[in-house]
């Protein structure tokens, strides 16, 4: 069954230029990260680079309209940077960008390379629809502390992803909950492109993301929703 994604009006009035674009994926095989998906990453770097010619990532205009909104909604985003900012400030950094499985090397090398927002969620754990909302301040983020599973409360206004069970994402796009993440367990999974204006080429990132799929899960059945706007 296909997962419904809304977003509010709320969202929409606070950021009009909103777009995002939903591929859904079944069958797919996940597992550790392999020298493939490394050297993907490292492409997705290089790439970058190339296309901040020496600027900082919050210097390119896509990350500037994301620390815009970020801030309208009462967030800092020079602390609490957006997932491709802080993903782009590892890839150029020594360390590089972070291997975790096969399934999140993929999004994450289109996250850097077209430096916009990407995410991704096991299906099997997301419980109803998706919404992105803006937060009461009352509702559940389970997460990790010091070792320990604990309790978060998003702030009031705060740009949340949540399903029935509770926010899958805080802060819009700036930190995934366990409880949803792919694991090399996933075979099923959503992967969310997100962009603000000025829009950036979100339908070939997903189309790249698709693609990258069907080559490391073949005889997966990959669905590309065209991206919707908010606005």
């Amino acid at each position: 069954m296909t997962l419904t994604l809304t977003v509010s009006d709320e969202v929409r009035a606070l950021a009009p230029g909103f777009t995002h674009l939903v591929i859904e994926a079944h069958g797919l095989v996940n597992g550790p990260s392999t020298e493939a998906s490394s050297a993907l990453l490292d492409d997705a770097s290089r790439r970058l680079a190339v296309r901040l010619d020496g600027r900082a990532p919050h210097e390119d205009p896509h990350m500037a309209a994301w620390r815009a909104a970020y801030t309208a909604f009462g967030s800092k985003p020079s602390r609490t940077r957006n997932s491709a900012e802080a993903l782009a400030k590892r890839a150029l950094a020594d360390g590089g960008l972070p291997r975790i499985n096969l399934l999140v090397d993929l999004y994450n090398a289109i996250s850097v390379a077209h430096l916009i927002p990407v995410g991704g969620e096991d299906l099997d754990l997301v419980q109803g629809g998706m919404r992105l909302v803006r937060a009461t301040g009352g509702e559940d983020f389970v997460t990790v502390a010091g070792g320990e599973e604990t309790v978060e409360h998003p702030d009031a206004g705060e740009v949340v992803w949540c399903d029935d069970a509770g926010v899958t994402c805080r802060r819009w796009n700036w930190r995934q909950g366990p409880r949803t993440r792919l694991t090399e367990r996933t075979t099923s999974a959503v992967f969310l492109l997100e962009s603000l204006a000025p829009v950036p080429q979100v339908a070939a990132a997903g189309a790249e993301l698709a693609e990258l799929l069907a080559k490391f899960s073949p005889g997966a059945r990959i669905e590309v929703r065209s991206p919707e706007s908010a606005g």
